[in-house]
C-alpha cells in the first residue's frame, strides 16, 4: 500500500507550475498608480538605457505629409513627445526653412535633443513640457502653430488624461492648423501580447515590461477624442503590415493608426472633408482618399519598428544587463539580472533580486546555526540565488537551488559560477525543479535519500495555484528524521514573503494538508511554549536586521 506522502505525490504527479500568473488578471490599483505617478521617472530611464537608438529616425514623414510642410512663409511645427528627436531632425533635413517647438515631459529626452550634433536655436525651440499639466501658452505664442506632429506620443498619456492634451495644444495652434498623427492601433500584435501577460491597466492600455505605457486605438475612439476638442479628422485610417523575422521564421502583423485632424475654429465639422474607412491588407496598406476612390499601395510605406519595437513585437525578454552588489556580513556578490524598471511587469518573475531574498540571505549570514551541518535545498532560487550562497558556506556537503524557470536557472548557474569559490562551487548544486513534477523531484531525491534538514523559499507563496504543490514538493524533500531534538534543531520549511495574492489562512491550510505544522513566524510569533521560540533568537533585542528591505515581510517557521 502506497503511503500518504506516495499517494500526495501520485496526485501532483501530472502538475507544471510556473511561479507567475497565466490568467489576465491585470494590472494592481497600487501599481496602476505608480505607474501614473511615476510616468516621467520611466521614460526618464527609457531615455536612459536607450539614448536614441530606440525609435528609427522618421524620414516617411515628408512622403506621407509633404504637402501640409509646403507653402507661403516659415511654418512653425510644434513636434509633441518629441523623445530623442527622431522627427525633429528628418523634418529639418528635409524643410531647412521651418521652426520646429520640440516638447516632451522627459528631461533626459529634451538633453539628447540639444546634445543632437544638427541641433540649432535658431530652428529649434526645445523644452520640457507635461502636456496633462504645464500650460502651453508659456512656452509658445497663442495661435502660432501652423502644424502639430503626434508620432507614437498620446498612446502614452493614460486615457483620461488625453482630453487635456488636446486642449492644451489647441490653444497654440492656429485656426485650421493641424495635427499629424501616427500612434499603435487595436488589434495590433503587440497589445495581443500584452494581454496574456497580466499587464493590462484599463480597457485597451497596457504596461510594458520597463514601465512605460501604450495605449492602442480604435478609430471610434480616436474621432471622438479629437472631436470633443473642436478638431474634425480629414484624413483617417488604420495601416496594416507584415513583418517577418526570418531567423525566427515568424510573421506578425503590424497595426497602426494615421490621421490628420483639422482644427476648425467656428466651423461645423460636416462642412469639413469627411474621412472614409480603411481597407486593411496584410502585406500592403490601402488608403480610401476622403473622396471615396480607392488609392494604390504606397511601395514607399515604412514600418516604423526598431529593434525596440521588436521587443514588442516578438517578444524577446529585455537584456538582462543590471548588476546589483549585495553586502551581507561578510559576503559580497555582484548579482546579474533584470534591471528594475522591467520588474513586475516581466513574465518571469524569476530574473529580479526579491527583498525576501535579501533579508533571509541576512537571516542566515547572522545565524550561520540554522543551516549549520545541513543538507539544504532552495525552492524558487530565482537568478540570484543569494540564500543557497550564503547557506553554503555553513551546510554540509551539499546545497541544492532550484528554479522551475529555464532562463532564471541559467543565470543563476552564471551568478553562483561568478560570485562563489570553487570549495564552495563543489557544495553548491543548481537544478530545475518544477513544483509536482515527479521526475524533477525524483532526481533532487537522489543527490540526497535521506532528505533535507533546511528546505528555504523566498517569495514563493503569492500565486494561489502554486500553493498546494509547493508544499507537496517540500514535504517530498523534506527529512524525516528527527523527532527527537529540539525543534531549532529539527528538520523545517522556513517560507519569507510578503502577503500578495494569497493570505495567511490559505498558506496555513496547505500546509497543513500535507503535514506541516506552524511553530513560529515573525513579526509576530505563535509558539506558546518558550522552547518553541526559533524565529526569535535570530534577531537582535530591538527585533531588528538593521535596515529592513521592507516593514511588510514575514517568516514562517514550519516543521512536520
Amino acid at each position: 500500500m502506497a503511503s500518504g506522502g506516495e499517494e500526495v505525490a501520485e496526485q501532483q504527479q501530472s502538475a507544471k507550475v510556473q511561479i507567475y500568473p497565466t490568467s489576465g488578471t491585470g494590472v494592481s490599483p497600487f501599481w496602476r498608480e505608480k505607474y501614473e505617478r511615476d510616468s516621467k521617472k520611466y521614460w526618464d530611464v527609457f531615455y536612459k538605457r536607450h539614448q536614441d537608438r530606440f525609435f528609427k529616425d522618421r524620414h516617411y514623414l515628408d512622403k506621407e505629409w509633404g504637402c501640409y510642410f509646403h507653402g507661403d512663409g516659415r511654418k512653425v511645427v510644434l513636434e509633441v513627445g518629441c523623445g530623442a528627436g527622431n522627427t525633429v531632425f528628418p523634418l529639418l533635413a528635409t524643410y531647412s526653412d521651418i521652426f520646429v517647438h520640440a516638447c516632451d515631459f522627459s528631461p533626459r529626452a529634451i538633453d539628447l535633443v540639444k546634445a543632437h550634433k544638427d541641433f540649432m536655436e535658431g530652428s529649434i525651440n526645445a523644452f520640457v513640457c507635461d502636456l496633462t499639466v504645464d500650460d502651453l501658452i508659456n512656452k509658445i505664442k497663442p495661435s502660432s502653430v501652423d502644424i502639430v506632429t503626434m508620432i507614437f506620443m498620446l498612446s502614452a498619456v493614460a486615457p483620461e488624461k488625453m482630453l487635456l492634451v488636446l486642449q492644451n495644444i489647441r490653444k497654440v495652434l492656429k485656426p485650421n492648423g493641424h495635427v499629424l498623427l501616427r500612434d499603435y492601433a487595436t488589434g495590433d500584435l503587440a497589445q495581443e501580447r500584452f494581454t496574456c501577460k497580466d499587464q493590462k491597466i484599463s480597457e485597451n492600455f497596457f504596461v510594458r515590461g520597463d514601465g512605460t505605457r501604450a495605449f492602442y486605438f480604435s478609430e471610434e475612439f480616436l474621432t471622438r477624442l479629437f472631436k470633443e476638442s473642436g478638431f474634425v479628422a480629414e484624413e483617417l485610417g488604420v495601416c496594416c503590415k507584415q513583418v517577418e523575422n526570418r531567423s525566427r521564421e515568424l510573421v506578425m502583423n503590424r497595426r497602426w493608426i494615421q490621421a490628420v485632424f483639422c482644427f476648425s475654429d467656428g466651423l461645423d465639422s460636416s462642412s469639413v472633408s469627411k474621412y472614409a474607412n480603411v481597407v486593411d491588407h496584410l502585406n500592403e496598406p490601402i488608403f480610401k482618399g476622403t473622396n471615396g476612390s480607392t488609392e494604390e499601395p504606397r511601395n514607399h510605406f515604412e514600418v516604423d519598428m526598431s529593434e525596440g519595437i521588436a521587443v514588442e513585437m516578438f517578444g524577446t525578454l529585455p537584456s538582462i544587463d543590471e548588476i546589483i552588489e549585495i553586502n551581507i556580513r561578510e559576503c559580497s556578490f555582484r548579482i546579474k539580472g533584470l534591471a528594475k524598471e522591467h520588474q513586475h511587469t516581466c513574465k518571469s518573475t524569476g530574473l529580479m533580486l526579491w527583498e525576501s531574498a535579501q533579508l533571509m540571505s541576512t537571516v542566515l549570514a547572522r545565524n550561520p546555526s540554522i543551516v549549520a551541518g545541513k543538507k539544504v535545498v532552495e525552492l524558487g532560487s530565482g537568478c540570484a540565488g543569494i540564500c543557497s550562497m550564503v547557506a553554503v558556506r555553513s551546510a554540509a556537503d551539499l546545497v541544492v537551488a532550484t528554479d522551475g524557470d529555464s532562463r532564471a536557472l541559467d543565470l543563476l548557474r552564471q551568478n553562483v559560477s561568478s560570485n562563489l569559490e570553487p570549495q564552495l562551487l563543489d557544495k553548491l548544486v543548481t537544478e530545475r525543479l518544477e513544483w509536482g513534477n515527479r521526475d524533477h523531484i525524483e532526481a533532487i531525491k537522489e543527490m540526497n535519500h535521506s532528505g533535507f534538514e533546511v528546505i528555504i523559499g523566498t517569495d514563493v507563496t503569492y500565486v494561489p495555484e502554486a500553493i498546494s504543490p509547493l508544499f507537496a514538493t517540500a514535504r517530498e524533500l523534506i527529512s524525516s528524521d528527527g523527532s527527537s531534538i529540539r525543534d531549532d534543531s529539527k528538520p523545517a520549511l522556513i517560507l519569507c514573503h510578503v502577503l500578495r495574492r494569497v493570505d495567511e489562512m490559505s498558506i496555513l491550510s496547505a500546509a497543513s494538508q500535507f503535514g506541516f505544522k506552524l511553530i513560529d513566524r515573525w513579526p509576530t510569533g505563535v509558539p506558546t511554549e518558550p522552547s518553541q521560540r526559533v524565529i526569535s533568537s535570530w534577531f537582535s533585542e530591538d527585533n531588528s536586521m538593521g535596515v529592513l528591505p521592507s516593514n511588510a515581510l514575514n517568516i514562517m517557521y514550519f516543521h512536520i
